[in-house]
């Protein structure tokens, strides 16, 4: 393994909340049940304001409401783009607080993403355009493009001024190339995934495979390495014990191909999906992730300390048992889960 990372501060933290598929549990304790019978979320404003993001009556017949789900993001931007001015002004309110508590955590960049909030092409347009220009207004660090169709992407580059910095957009892959004439007409830094031409890669000589075959074009577009940040992609530990070793012997040999001026990064977090004490996975795989080279994230930065993540208490029981599920030595993670029934990961 080859730490790249010289201090917590170095880490590029990729704030990856403000995206439309982004879930509370309605029985969960952020929502709340007002004596009128609205359900919803309540918050508050910069100035200490208590607020309500109330949840649509249409909201309610949708699927992950079945599901005891809200989607708290897709309801704000719901709101900005098409509700009266008290509901446009409750979702501006809503994402605002997060882009300032995401800035207050350390995030470098704002991811925004809207691809959930209809299957229509306008409509994603619309909550884009929305999106960047609510979140840029009290936004001190960058917006991240984020998005799996080029068009929207291009929607929110247009939309962006650049006062708080370079775009980046998130991102390129083999199988939209056309995505890098953005990266360049935009001076925009730029997320590579490490997805084939026609799937995802099934182990980490894929991942790597193609991620030299995109650099190729990445390179020759003249995109400095230093803008590229290059995402190895981290799939969830409780499907296939060995995904974590993809994970991590991919971006080992990414770092020692590419040197210290490319970045590595990724949505670390995808590895603990449907898990029990998911920060105790995420903090010990992005601690494992850091020591083979990583140095960025798309992440929750509110709850991840990067200077906690390198401080681990690697000889702790809770610790050892996450990191041997992460290194393939925990079949279908049933130590993992036993251990977590018996009480042992508190």
């Amino acid at each position: 393994m080859s730490r790249h990372l010289k201090s917590a501060d170095d880490f590029v933290t990729i704030g990856e909340n403000i995206h439309t598929t982004r879930i509370v549990l309605l029985n969960g304790r952020r929502v709340r049940t007002l004596d009128d019978g609205t359900e919803g979320v309540p918050f508050k404003d910069e100035n200490g304001n208590g607020l309500f993001l109330s949840i649509p009556e249409h909201f309610k017949k949708q699927q992950p409401y079945g599901l005891n789900q809200v989607k708290h993001f897709m309801i704000a931007v719901w709101k900005g783009v098409n509700g009266d001015a008290e509901e446009q002004a409750i979702g501006t309110a809503y994402v605002h607080r997060e882009v300032r508590r995401q800035t207050k955590a350390g995030a470098s960049f704002l991811d925004l993403n809207v691809d959930e909030v209809s299957p229509y092409i306008d409509i994603q347009n619309e909550s884009m355009e929305w999106l960047v220009r609510t979140v840029e207004a009290v936004s001190t660090i960058p917006s991240s493009i984020d998005s799996s169709n080029p068009e929207i992407i291009k929607t929110g580059l247009a939309a962006y001024t650049g006062a708080a910095g370079r775009p980046m957009i998130n991102s390129v892959a083999l199988e939209r190339l056309d995505t890098i004439k953005l990266v360049t007409e935009n001076n925009a830094h730029v997320i590579v995934t490490a997805a084939g031409a026609s799937g995802m890669p099934d182990n980490a000589e894929e991942r790597v495979e193609n991620i030299d075959q995109l650099m190729v074009h990445i390179q020759d577009a003249g995109i400095p390495l230093g803008d590229v940040y290059i995402d190895c992609l981290a799939f969830p530990i409780g499907v296939a014990s060995q995904y974590g070793n993809d994970y991590l012997d991919a971006v080992a040999k990414v770092r020692e191909q590419y040197g210290p001026e490319v970045h590595i990064t990724g949505g670390v977090s995808n590895v603990s999906f449907v898990l029990p004490k998911r920060r105790l996975v995420n903090d010990v795989f992005l601690h494992l992730a850091i020591e083979s080279g990583l140095d960025s994230g798309i992440i929750d930065p509110i709850p991840a300390s990067i200077q906690k993540v390198l401080d681990l208490d690697l000889d702790s029981e809770p610790v050892k048992l996450a990191m041997d599920m992460l290194k393939g030595n925990d079949d279908y993670c049933m130590n993992y889960i036993g251990a977590f029934r018996d009480g042992r990961l508190d």
